[in-house]
């Protein structure tokens, strides 16, 4: 059997393109598992994940916990915001703890940038990071190109423009870094106060028109704005955002050539993209959403397969 060359999961960076295609491999395989009318399979049947939330998240932890479920793994739930984190017990003694129950995985999602891999650094478990501040969110980058090449075949040499909050969004920084190494043209369009500084060395186009940005790409992943990480204001409103960035169907209709739609969610309808285009046949937001739990149960059962016995 072929091997990530990981022991965990804690960003795109440290991936192989030989790496991502085994998971987007592995990954298809499972999605024919799981729609099938019995949907589990025993593979993981005696190794125990812990899924460990520092902060809220929905979907994120209810994709990582049904792709767990679906592989028969036992599985822990800790909610730091309800437990003795709000104590002042630190990250390294809740996992210590969780390790005591003599757990295999951790899903950790943590407000802080680089969380995951101090984690993995500090024990034995396996780790895989579900978010860790405004840095990655590996395995959303990964149901991305999935998703992508579904679509359309193949995510080599597609253009691929990433809209909205770059600036705030683990999404946008794995999306490139996974959609480069598969050999994707990746442009990021925003307002200039929500485009990082740095954006240029990793090689990306960058664009302030959304019309322009359109036009040139295949797929446009629109991102969430994200209101709860900004202390300040980097535009004046969300309804002058939606008129500059946001996308709507007479828009969409009005390109020179049909595009695919993306979007992370949660989706602000009306600000990022209207209901109209959410719910359009160029919209892949709900394949997103299924090709999510096939892909992490890739992620989980390749690293499964490095845990010590």
């Amino acid at each position: 059997m072929k091997q990530l060359s990981v022991d965990n999961l804690t960003g795109i960076v440290d991936l192989t393109r030989q790496d991502i295609e085994l998971i987007l491999e592995t990954a298809s395989r499972f999605k024919e598992v799981i729609n099938r009318p019995i949907k589990k399979v025993p593979s993981l049947r005696d190794i125990t994940i812990a899924n460990v939330f520092f902060e809220n998240s929905t979907r994120t932890r209810l994709s990582f916990e049904l792709a767990q479920k679906r592989l028969s793994a036992d599985i822990v739930n800790f909610s730091a915001a309800s437990s003795s984190v709000k104590k002042g017990e630190t990250l390294v003694d809740t996992v210590n703890n969780i390790l005591a129950m003599k757990v295999d995985m951790v899903v950790m999602r943590h407000p802080n940038p680089g969380a995951a891999k101090f984690l993995s650094e500090k024990i034995k478990a396996r780790v895989i990071n579900a978010g860790d501040g405004t840095h990655e969110h590996p395995t959303q980058a990964l149901l991305d190109a999935f998703s992508i090449q579904e679509k359309l075949g193949t995510v080599e040499g597609k253009k691929v423009v990433i809209v909205g909050d770059i600036l705030h969004s683990r999404v946008a920084l794995s999306n490139i870094y996974c959609l480069q190494k598969l050999g994707a043209e990746v442009m990021v369009c925003g307002p200039s106060t929500l485009i990082p500084k740095y954006i240029h060395e990793l090689g990306v186009k960058v664009s302030h028109h959304l019309r322009e940005a359109l036009e040139w790409c295949d797929v446009a992943n629109m991102l969430r704005i994200q209101l709860e990480r900004q202390e300040i204001k980097y535009f004046p409103s969300l309804r002058e955002y939606a008129q500059l960035f946001g996308l709507n169907k007479a828009l969409l209709d009005s390109l020179s050539k049909e595009i695919v739609i993306m979007h992370p969610g949660p989706i602000n309808r009306g600000v990022e993209i209207t209901s109209d285009v959410a719910d359009s046949a160029q919209s892949i937001i709900l394949d997103q959403v299924e090709n999510g739990v096939a892909v992490r149960m890739a992620v989980i059962y390749l690293l499964a397969a490095k845990i010590e016995r």
